[in-house]
């Protein structure tokens, strides 16, 4: 799967962990766009429900305060802290810090662009920002 690759080999991380830190993210954009626009995203990403599935289960597990510059960071306010929170509760359940989400999020991104569409990758967009 290329977008697997992709995030293998730019951030150094395990199959598993790009798998499952790609899924949390999917996931995220699948509970937070109507089933429409994720329809969109859907058809820009190969393998999405294989992804999906492996997104382990998250949790916040007290990051909240390591969160509050990631959620600055996306142009975001206290309103997108719960799911930031969320996220990093699953990526430390993949052995990954809070800091990797933002490392995942433009990689996902220019592979949707580039597999999909611009529309793809602004409903993703917004997806992170809700």
């Amino acid at each position: 799967m290329e977008l697997i690759q992709l995030l293998t080999s730019q951030l150094g991380v395990s199959e598993e962990q790009a798998k499952g830190g790609s899924g949390l993210l999917l996931k995220l954009a699948k509970e937070k766009l109507d089933s429409g626009e994720f329809d969109k995203v859907k058809e820009s990403v190969p393998g999405i429900e294989a992804l999906l599935s492996a997104a382990p289960d998250s949790g916040a597990g007290g990051m909240a305060a390591t969160l509050g510059g990631l959620a600055s960071s996306f142009g975001g306010s206290a309103g997108q802290l719960g799911a930031l929170a969320s996220l990093a509760g699953g990526f430390k359940s993949l052995d990954m810090d809070a800091g990797m989400v933002s490392k995942f999020i433009p990689i996902i991104m220019s592979f949707v662009q580039s597999e999909g569409s611009d529309t793809a990758k602004q409903l993703l967009e917004q997806a992170m920002k809700r």
